[in-house]
């Protein structure tokens, strides 16, 4: 897999919508976009809370960290689970799929932000630029390029091995009868 592949795009995503999905470019940007929009937010309002009670650059990047953790999953989690809705499975399968697909996807992506990229950045970003806002905007521009580069490969890898799709249940296709002798 190349990342030139990675970049355009899956090429076989089946969540039962697959002829109204952009492709390339606009795929990822669809994908990624609303929840970072909505981990961005979250990101700069915890970052400014926490600004407000304290000077502390780490404080203020943890404080901005969580918040964007938290929106960020929180509308990938909604985007995943309707995915997996489309593919036809039940609603408690839908949700055991969605958490599995978010682990394929994001948690080698999220492990390395969450410990070491994302906080350097953000601490780097608070510390060398005098505005605490244009700081944490800095240091997640950095930390989102690294992180998306892991994730997209991860995506396209749980696309490649069908893990995305649908898996037949043994019941709805039942094994041919044995013929004993």
């Amino acid at each position: 897999m190349s990342a030139i592949s990675t970049a355009l795009g899956p090429s076989s995503v089946d969540t039962g919508s697959a002829a109204r999905r952009p492709h390339g470019v606009m795929f990822w940007i669809a994908r990624y976009l609303p929840a970072e929009i909505v981990g961005t937010a979250a990101m700069v309002v915890g970052g400014l809370l926490a600004g407000m009670a304290t000077d502390s650059p780490a404080l203020i990047a943890a404080a901005a960290l969580l918040g964007e953790i938290v929106g960020f999953y929180a509308v990938l989690a909604i985007t995943v689970y309707a995915e997996q809705m489309q593919t036809g499975e039940r609603r408690r399968g839908a949700l055991a799929r969605t958490g599995m697909l978010l682990v394929a996807e994001f948690g080698a992506a999220e492990l390395l932000d969450t410990l070491l990229i994302r906080p350097a950045a953000l601490i780097a970003g608070v510390w060398l630029l005098p505005d605490p806002l244009w700081g944490l905007l800095a240091g997640k521009l950095v930390a989102d390029v690294i992180f998306y580069a892991i994730a997209a490969g991860a995506f396209t890898v749980t696309d490649r091995t069908g893990l995305r799709r649908r898996r037949v249940a043994r019941a709805e296709h039942p094994a041919p009868e044995q013929v004993t002798s």
